[in-house]
Protein backbone atom coordinates (compact mmCIF):
# COMPACT_ATOMS: atom_id res chain seq x y z
CA UNK A 1 0.00 0.00 0.00
CA UNK A 2 2.88 2.37 0.70
CA UNK A 3 4.62 1.32 -2.15
CA UNK A 4 1.38 2.04 -4.14
CA UNK A 5 1.07 5.63 -2.41
CA UNK A 6 4.50 6.25 -3.05
CA UNK A 7 4.37 5.41 -7.01
CA UNK A 8 1.22 7.73 -6.92
CA UNK A 9 2.89 10.59 -5.12
CA UNK A 10 5.56 10.43 -7.70
CA UNK A 11 3.55 10.23 -10.80
CA UNK A 12 1.43 13.38 -9.28
CA UNK A 13 4.69 14.93 -8.60
CA UNK A 14 5.93 14.11 -12.19
CA UNK A 15 2.44 15.30 -13.77
CA UNK A 16 2.80 18.84 -12.13
CA UNK A 17 6.39 19.50 -13.23
CA UNK A 18 5.52 18.61 -16.08
CA UNK A 19 2.80 20.65 -16.57
CA UNK A 20 4.59 23.44 -15.04
CA UNK A 21 7.41 23.05 -17.19
CA UNK A 22 4.50 22.90 -20.15
CA UNK A 23 2.56 26.05 -19.00
CA UNK A 24 6.26 28.31 -18.56
CA UNK A 25 7.00 27.59 -22.45
CA UNK A 26 3.54 28.47 -23.58
CA UNK A 27 3.76 31.93 -21.42
CA UNK A 28 6.96 32.38 -23.11
CA UNK A 29 5.72 31.69 -26.48
CA UNK A 30 2.76 33.64 -25.70
CA UNK A 31 5.06 36.84 -25.06
CA UNK A 32 7.21 36.36 -28.11
CA UNK A 33 3.90 36.39 -30.52
CA UNK A 34 2.39 39.01 -27.94
CA UNK A 35 5.65 40.86 -28.80
CA UNK A 36 5.09 40.71 -32.21
CA UNK A 37 1.55 41.86 -32.14
CA UNK A 38 2.62 44.94 -30.09
CA UNK A 39 5.35 45.48 -33.43
CA UNK A 40 2.53 45.26 -35.56
CA UNK A 41 0.80 47.62 -33.72
CA UNK A 42 3.28 49.99 -33.03
CA UNK A 43 3.48 50.06 -36.86
CA UNK A 44 -0.40 50.60 -37.39
CA UNK A 45 0.36 53.85 -35.04
CA UNK A 46 2.48 55.11 -36.99
CA UNK A 47 0.63 55.04 -40.20
CA UNK A 48 0.75 52.37 -42.44
CA UNK A 49 -3.02 51.46 -41.16
CA UNK A 50 -3.75 54.36 -38.87
CA UNK A 51 -7.63 54.01 -38.92
CA UNK A 52 -8.24 56.81 -41.65
CA UNK A 53 -9.07 55.80 -45.07
CA UNK A 54 -6.03 54.17 -46.76
CA UNK A 55 -5.59 54.87 -50.33
CA UNK A 56 -3.54 51.52 -50.98
CA UNK A 57 -2.74 48.43 -48.85
CA UNK A 58 0.17 46.59 -49.79
CA UNK A 59 2.17 44.41 -47.76
CA UNK A 60 6.09 43.32 -46.98
CA UNK A 61 8.78 46.35 -47.10
CA UNK A 62 11.97 46.72 -49.26
CA UNK A 63 9.31 47.95 -52.43
CA UNK A 64 8.06 50.61 -54.52
CA UNK A 65 4.54 49.33 -53.08
CA UNK A 66 5.26 50.37 -49.91
CA UNK A 67 7.18 53.54 -50.41
CA UNK A 68 4.03 55.00 -52.47
CA UNK A 69 1.41 53.34 -49.36
CA UNK A 70 3.62 55.56 -46.68
CA UNK A 71 2.98 58.51 -49.23
CA UNK A 72 -0.26 58.27 -49.43
CA UNK A 73 -0.53 58.34 -45.84
CA UNK A 74 1.35 61.38 -45.47
CA UNK A 75 -0.34 63.20 -48.32
CA UNK A 76 -3.85 62.25 -45.75
CA UNK A 77 -2.01 63.81 -43.20
CA UNK A 78 -0.76 67.18 -45.21
CA UNK A 79 -4.83 67.11 -46.39
CA UNK A 80 -5.43 67.19 -42.79
CA UNK A 81 -3.58 69.64 -42.30
CA UNK A 82 -1.94 67.37 -39.16
CA UNK A 83 1.52 68.38 -38.43
CA UNK A 84 2.32 65.70 -35.90
CA UNK A 85 1.09 62.69 -38.33
CA UNK A 86 2.98 64.13 -41.04
CA UNK A 87 6.34 64.44 -38.82
CA UNK A 88 5.55 60.65 -37.97
CA UNK A 89 5.22 59.50 -41.54
CA UNK A 90 8.25 61.48 -42.58
CA UNK A 91 9.94 59.04 -40.14
CA UNK A 92 8.73 56.05 -41.89
CA UNK A 93 9.20 57.93 -45.24
CA UNK A 94 12.61 58.15 -45.01
CA UNK A 95 13.03 54.98 -43.80
CA UNK A 96 11.07 53.07 -46.48
CA UNK A 97 13.12 54.60 -49.11
CA UNK A 98 16.09 53.66 -47.34
CA UNK A 99 14.87 50.04 -47.45
CA UNK A 100 13.84 50.43 -51.22
CA UNK A 101 15.50 47.57 -53.04
CA UNK A 102 17.08 48.36 -56.52
CA UNK A 103 18.66 45.10 -57.42
CA UNK A 104 16.26 44.16 -60.01
CA UNK A 105 16.83 47.07 -61.89
CA UNK A 106 18.98 48.17 -64.85
CA UNK A 107 22.22 50.06 -64.35
CA UNK A 108 21.03 53.20 -65.28
CA UNK A 109 17.93 52.66 -63.49
CA UNK A 110 20.40 52.20 -60.56
CA UNK A 111 21.53 54.99 -60.78
CA UNK A 112 18.42 56.75 -61.52
CA UNK A 113 16.78 55.37 -58.37
CA UNK A 114 19.79 55.84 -55.80
CA UNK A 115 19.75 60.24 -56.62
CA UNK A 116 15.83 59.88 -56.09
CA UNK A 117 16.12 57.66 -52.84
CA UNK A 118 18.69 59.88 -51.42
CA UNK A 119 17.13 63.19 -52.45
CA UNK A 120 13.45 62.05 -51.55
CA UNK A 121 15.24 60.54 -47.93
CA UNK A 122 16.45 64.29 -46.70
CA UNK A 123 12.54 65.79 -47.64
CA UNK A 124 11.47 63.24 -45.41
CA UNK A 125 13.87 63.61 -42.86
CA UNK A 126 13.04 67.10 -43.43
CA UNK A 127 9.08 66.71 -43.24
CA UNK A 128 9.80 65.17 -40.09
CA UNK A 129 11.01 67.99 -38.12
CA UNK A 130 8.94 70.84 -39.46
CA UNK A 131 6.05 73.25 -38.77
CA UNK A 132 3.04 72.48 -41.94
CA UNK A 133 3.92 75.53 -43.87
CA UNK A 134 7.80 73.99 -44.16
CA UNK A 135 6.53 70.50 -44.42
CA UNK A 136 4.42 71.45 -47.91
CA UNK A 137 7.18 72.74 -49.09
CA UNK A 138 9.33 69.76 -48.42
CA UNK A 139 6.07 67.37 -49.98
CA UNK A 140 6.29 69.42 -53.05
CA UNK A 141 10.05 67.98 -53.63
CA UNK A 142 9.05 64.39 -52.16
CA UNK A 143 6.19 64.28 -54.87
CA UNK A 144 8.60 65.25 -57.27
CA UNK A 145 10.74 62.20 -56.44
CA UNK A 146 7.93 60.06 -56.01
CA UNK A 147 6.88 60.64 -59.53
CA UNK A 148 10.51 60.35 -60.70
CA UNK A 149 10.41 56.74 -58.76
CA UNK A 150 6.91 55.29 -60.39
CA UNK A 151 8.73 56.36 -64.11
CA UNK A 152 10.77 53.52 -63.31
CA UNK A 153 9.78 51.50 -60.92
CA UNK A 154 5.85 51.08 -62.07
CA UNK A 155 2.92 50.64 -59.99
CA UNK A 156 0.68 47.95 -59.82
CA UNK A 157 -2.68 50.16 -59.27
CA UNK A 158 -3.58 53.50 -61.23
CA UNK A 159 -2.36 56.05 -60.13
CA UNK A 160 -3.22 59.93 -60.91
CA UNK A 161 -1.06 62.82 -60.83
CA UNK A 162 -2.93 65.80 -59.69
CA UNK A 163 -1.85 69.30 -60.06
CA UNK A 164 -2.40 73.06 -58.37
CA UNK A 165 -1.68 75.34 -60.22
CA UNK A 166 -1.67 78.27 -56.76
CA UNK A 167 1.14 76.39 -54.65
CA UNK A 168 4.62 77.70 -55.46
CA UNK A 169 4.00 78.38 -58.98
CA UNK A 170 2.80 74.71 -59.54
CA UNK A 171 3.04 71.71 -57.75
CA UNK A 172 2.25 68.13 -58.34
CA UNK A 173 1.03 65.35 -56.86
CA UNK A 174 0.03 61.49 -56.84
CA UNK A 175 -3.03 60.26 -55.41
CA UNK A 176 -4.78 57.15 -55.47
CA UNK A 177 -8.22 59.22 -56.56
CA UNK A 178 -9.20 61.58 -59.15
CA UNK A 179 -11.11 63.37 -56.45
CA UNK A 180 -8.82 66.44 -55.66
CA UNK A 181 -7.95 66.93 -52.11
CA UNK A 182 -4.95 69.21 -52.02
CA UNK A 183 -2.09 68.79 -49.46
CA UNK A 184 -0.48 71.89 -50.22
CA UNK A 185 -3.84 74.01 -48.65
CA UNK A 186 -5.77 71.50 -46.78
CA UNK A 187 -8.65 73.02 -45.73
CA UNK A 188 -7.96 76.27 -46.59
CA UNK A 189 -8.35 75.54 -50.78
CA UNK A 190 -8.77 71.58 -50.31
CA UNK A 191 -10.04 71.29 -53.62
CA UNK A 192 -7.84 73.66 -55.84
CA UNK A 193 -6.20 71.79 -58.41
CA UNK A 194 -6.74 69.45 -61.62
CA UNK A 195 -5.99 65.74 -62.60
CA UNK A 196 -2.92 65.95 -65.18
CA UNK A 197 -2.48 62.26 -65.98
CA UNK A 198 -3.74 58.84 -65.28
CA UNK A 199 -0.27 56.35 -65.22
CA UNK A 200 -0.85 52.85 -65.01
Amino acid sequence: MSKLKSTLSIAVFTFITLTAISCKDNKKEQNKTDGNHSEMNHDNSDGHHDGNKKEIVMSGSGNSETVLNDYFNLKNALVADDNAKAKELGVIMAKSFQNLDVSNYTDAQKADLKDIIEDAVEQSEHISDSDIDHQREHFKMLSKDIIDMVAVTGSENTVYQLFCPMYDSGSAWLSMSKEIKNPYYGSKMMNCGKVQKEIN
